[in-house]
Parts: structure tokens; sequence; C-alpha cells
């Protein structure tokens, strides 16, 4: 039956997506919600909430303010907080309630832009969406409104661009790119973790990004486009994520979002080059990462009708689907995914 879920939990919406990417960055976020999507971000979708605080506020919109949508009195909020908190930027973004009453995001960042001396972001999040959508939105308009002028490369600074709980599963996985790169004399830039705002404001003088999930995909492309910046795509850490065995002649199955997936597809096929590697994802699949065979799976049945017809011997994916096929007898290695089972590594 489409849509039932009887193993995966819901996963996260495109506002989630939104705010993990900008949660770093110093900036006042606010969700255009009357309190339960804020919550669920807190609550759920945003492991750092535990570690480490943002300025993450709902509009506390009710009944009537979406009803004759009362834009101002959003702004004259937001021209107090900002007098009472240091902050960088104020960031705006969507649900279903400004989706349905057809909020105009741009005319709304004029009207603030107006009250606040900040830099406003918006983005147009409906809630209907995945946290990867969201994701992709936010990268975007973070490096349209604050990448500066070209400045001059510097050799050995590499970007890492769409470093997400989300995504990357690891909250721990920037340090340990950083340091490996600082092992070959490289500056390693992870964005949004651990890197702030005014490494967004210098990005123009990376040597290259390395894109890490497809979220940040348009936003390297973006800034290929406006710097020359060239990127490339894949995962610095993925030889801590493939097991070590016999891959000859196996068909094995990854189950992740679509970078990782990729790059240990790589990894596999350069111990074993007969190995058939399938990768599939519950999250956005671009059609230039994606070979013959790759799927992108919308329910459970996808999945569990791929591995019983699939004859698969080796799956890689998050633990909390290793239920979902009990007579799969392969190997199944626990590849974790947050945006799956809300699980860190």
């Amino acid at each position: 039956m489409r849509g039932l879920r009887k193993y995966l939990t819901p996963f996260a919406p495109d506002q989630s997506g939104a705010v993990s990417v900008l949660y770093e960055f110093g900036g006042i976020i606010v969700i255009c919600d009357a309190g339960g999507c804020t919550g669920n971000i807190c609550g759920f979708d945003e492991p750092r909430w535990f570690e480490s605080k943002s300025a993450l506020f709902s509009a506390g919109l009710r009944d009537m303010d979406a009803i004759l949508g009362r834009d101002d009195r959003l702004v004259a909020k937001l021209a107090d907080a900002v007098t009472k908190l240091d902050a960088k930027f104020v960031a705006i973004i969507g649900t279903p309630v400004p989706a349905v009453i057809g909020t105009d995001y741009h005319a709304l960042k004029r009207m603030t832009e107006k009250k606040v001396d900040l830099p406003i972001l918006t983005v147009d999040t409906d809630g209907m969406e995945l946290y990867d959508k969201g994701s992709a939105k936010a990268w975007l308009e973070l490096f349209r409104v604050f990448a500066g002028e070209k400045e001059e490369m510097v050799p050995g600074n590499i970007g890492i661009l769409g470093m997400t709980p989300q995504d990357i599963s690891d909250l721990r996985a920037a340090d340990r790119i950083r340091e490996r790169f600082a092992a070959e004399g490289k500056n390693a830039i992870c964005y949004g973790m651990g890197n702030g705002l005014d490494d967004v404001k210098t990005v123009s003088n990376v040597e290259k990004h390395i894109v890490v999930a497809p979220a940040a995909l348009e936003a390297a492309k973006y800034l290929e486009r406006t710097f020359g910046t060239p990127y490339e795509i894949g995962y610095p850490l993925v030889d801590e994520l493939v097991s070590d065995m016999d891959y000859s002649g196996k068909k094995v199955l990854v189950v992740q979002q679509q970078v990782i997936g990729n790059t240990i597809r790589e990894e596999i096929l350069k111990k074993a080059p007969d190995a058939q590697v399938t990768v599939a994802s519950w999250f956005m699949m671009k059609p230039e990462l994606r070979q013959d065979g790759d799927l992108h799976l919308r329910d459970e049945d996808d999945y569990i009708e791929l591995v019983e017809n699939g004859d698969f011997d080796v799956i890689y994916a998050d633990h909390c689907m290793e239920r979902m096929t009990p007579k799969f007898e392969g190997i199944f290695v626990d590849t974790v995914h947050f945006a799956v089972s809300g699980r860190l590594a």
C-alpha cells in the first residue's frame, strides 16, 4: 500500500533541512509556524540542539495571523529580537501554514529589511518535501546572500559542501575531515559544521569544493558559475564505511544518500571490479550522479521487493532497515543514516 509505514518513522521535512544548514552560522532562524514544526526540529530533527544552542524561534502564528496574513507582526517581533541578540543575519523558514496562505517571501524579505539592519534570508520551504529539498534551497540562498567578491585562490583551501547531520550522520566527521586534510598540508573548510559565516564570505578563495551530499550540488554549480571554482563529488571518510571483505562476483545494494552511496560503490569496485553494486535512496537522486540500475525508493514495499527479488549478497543500509527483510540471508552492513533512523554514528 502506497504511503503505509510499518517499519520506518516519518522522514524529516524540508524546513528541518533548511534549519540544519543554517544552524551554526550565528543567525536568528525563525520558523513561520504556530510552534509545532519548531518543536519537531529541536526535539527530533536537529541533534546538535542537545549539544549547542542556536537562536531558533517559532513565529508563534495564531489562527487570525495566518488567515489575515499579518506579516507586520512577525517583522515587529524580529525587530525586537535583533535588539536583544547578537545575530549576524535573520533567516525566515517556510512551513505548510505560509504555503497554504500564499506568503510572498520576497515581499516579506523587503518588509523585514526596512525594520531590521541585518542581511535577511528567506527559504520558501512548505513542509511537503523531504529534508534534502530544504537543505538544497538553504545552501543556495546562503551563498547567494553572503558569498563576497572574487578573491585570490589560496592553494590548499578545500571547501566541503553538504555537511549536515541528516546527510553525514556523525557530529565528529567534520573534525576528522579537517585532521585528514591537515595531515596532507591542506585546510578543509566544512561549511556549517565547525566553519562559520566568515568562511562563507570568503568562499571564492578555495582551490576546489568537495560535495558530500546531493543537496549541496546546486550550490556547488552556482559557485562554479560565479567564481569558477571547480568541484568534485565524494565523501572523504568513505574508507570508514566500507567493510573489509571479499566482494568478488558479489551483488551489493547500498541504501544511503546518493553521494555517500556512490562513493561506497566506487570503493567496492576498486576492491572487486567484477562486483555488481546498486545504489538506492529514499531521498533525491540527481540524474547526473545516477548509474543504470540505481533506484529511488518511495515506499517500504519498494525496498522489500527490491531485496526479495534482487538476489543481493551484501546490503549496506541503516540498521533500522534490517528487520524489514527478515528472510535476507546475506551480509547486512550497518551504514548509519540519521535522516532514516534518527540515530548518529
